[in-house]
């Protein structure tokens, strides 16, 4: 399957082609949600996806992974990445030896994707390495533009639009946002043995809530009725991020509709899992399960396949 969708984006040379496939592998094995969605892709569109998928994948091993390094070994190792990337992209010579790096500049290159995407992308990574707090909608905002929003703009080019980009660019940055902002609802408890709360402080305390009230959840398992409360506007929130993101699906071009679709439903059905269990985050994970997220990926195969048959390309 990987040598025909690397035939079809005409992906060539044993080594390019190597590069590809480990960023396959990544998005298989970390992003299955996702992953599964990609499948909805016309063969052509998805080792592009895969190398975007690896290369944000690449920088977050770097700020997540749970290791005995230093706060300042991972800035030196994020820095050696980035520099690494604008030497490629940008000033267009080799610097070192990493294969998701040749995958994403050949993306970048062949869907002329601007370095500051990728710099903004950067800058928001950086950013994990020291803040831990946000005090406010605005400051929360600025991180998940380079840390989502740009991930939902690089793919824009990869998806095709019926209408000018630009046009559908803020509904593509915002599904970005919508995505990250359900893992953060789902993630509070993991975020928060990090050391991070990805949550407004100020929103928060206006239900009683600050880092103090979080660690107590954590460590009694269970979800203060404050908490709850601030939980639930969150998710209001998030739903109205959503609906925002779902007017862009017709902008796209027919064949990505599927993809898209199938990944906002599956994403959004997170939210309701939250909901199903009374926002006890820290005592269970929401997930969607194996059978719904094949029910979904079934019907978007359909379409996908419809779609791809109507301009001969199945």
């Amino acid at each position: 399957m990987i040598h025909s969708e690397l035939d079809a984006a005409g992906v060539q040379g044993e080594k390019l082609r190597a590069a590809y496939q480990r960023c396959r592998a990544l998005n298989a094995a970390h992003g299955k949600t996702f992953f599964l969605a990609t499948r909805l892709l016309s063969p052509r569109q998805r080792p592009a996806v895969h190398a975007l998928y690896g290369f944000a994948r690449r920088a977050d091993d770097v700020l997540d992974e749970f290791d005995d390094r230093t706060t300042d070994e991972r800035a030196a190792e994020l820095q050696l990445l980035a520099d690494a990337l604008f030497a490629r992209l940008v000033q267009n010579r080799l610097a070192g030896d990493d294969p998701v790096l040749d995958a994403v500049v050949d993306t970048a290159r062949n869907y002329q994707l601007d370095w500051h995407l990728f710099d903004d992308f950067l800058a928001s990574m950086r950013m994990d390495l020291s803040i831990t707090d946000y005090p406010d909608r605005a400051a929360l905002d600025r991180y998940m533009y380079g840390s989502a929003e740009v991930i939902g703009l690089q793919m824009l080019p990869v998806l095709g639009t019926v209408v000018p980009r630009e046009e559908a660019a803020p509904h593509a940055a915002a599904l970005g946002k919508a995505f990250q902002l359900t893992n953060f609802l789902r993630d509070i408890d993991e975020d928060l043995t990090r050391g991070r709360v990805y949550l407004p402080a100020d929103e928060l305390a206006a239900h009683g809530v600050d880092r103090e009230l979080l660690l107590w959840c954590q460590r009694h398992r269970r979800t203060d009725p404050r908490l709850r409360s601030a939980l639930i506007e969150q998710h209001a929130r998030t739903r109205t991020i959503y609906a925002h993101a779902e007017l862009g699906i017709p902008m796209l071009h027919p064949h990505s509709r599927p993809c898209i679709r199938a990944a906002l439903t599956l994403y959004s059905e997170i939210l309701d899992r939250i909901e199903e269990i009374n926002y006890e985050v820290f005592s269970e994970r929401a997930t969607v399960s194996n059978v719904r997220r094949l029910q979904v990926a079934s019907r978007g195969l359909v379409n996908s396949w419809r779609a791809r048959a109507r301009r001969g390309e199945v």
